[in-house]
């Protein structure tokens, strides 16, 4: 029976850099609480992390988001102190949504991160193609958006696609 955590770019950019907002970081503890949670009931901890060159601005992202961010090996790329458990896995994705999930057969998978609206939708969406006969399900309290509106919004969408979505 195998169960995965997915930590969705719980990175400075997103939390108190570039791209940082409230929300982001009052998230940062209830996300730390999740993945000790489910370390401890046995649960496979995946890490993903936006990652750009410093050619950034001239991607067709950075065209319709001109602010420079999660630019490999600074210090806005890095997963938030005391975030990251060593020895799992980290996913480095030039992209919202990571194409190339290899998980498995896995039989339950929950999402937890920033920011809900762009990357946690995305990779959800991605997943539950993916992996249609796995529980999927994403943890509203340990997300956040780019706003509260857009937060709210991608939670909705997700219902909508059959994804659970949690308040634990």
């Amino acid at each position: 029976m195998k169960k995965v955590l997915i930590v969705v770019d719980m990175q400075n950019d997103f939390i108190n850099m570039a791209l940082g907002t409230p929300e982001a970081v009052e998230i940062v503890e209830p996300v730390k609480e999740k993945i000790r949670l489910r370390q401890a009931q046995g649960w496979e901890i995946v890490f993903t992390r936006d990652t750009h060159g410093e050619d950034y601005l001239q991607t067709p992202e950075g065209q319709k988001l001109p602010v420079k961010h999660c630019i490999r090996g600074s210090e806005g790329w890095q997963i938030a102190d005391g975030v990251y458990v060593p020895g799992c896995a980290v996913i480095d994705k030039p992209n919202f949504g990571y194409p190339h999930w290899d998980l498995g057969n896995p039989e339950q998978i929950e999402l937890v991160g920033l920011c809900t609206d762009i990357c946690v939708v995305s990779n959800a969406l991605i997943l539950k193609a993916k992996y249609p006969d796995a529980a999927l399900s994403v943890d509203a309290t340990c997300c956040a958006g780019v706003t509260p509106e857009s937060h709210f919004a991608a939670l909705m969408t997700m219902k909508m696609c059959q994804i659970d979505v949690t308040y634990e």
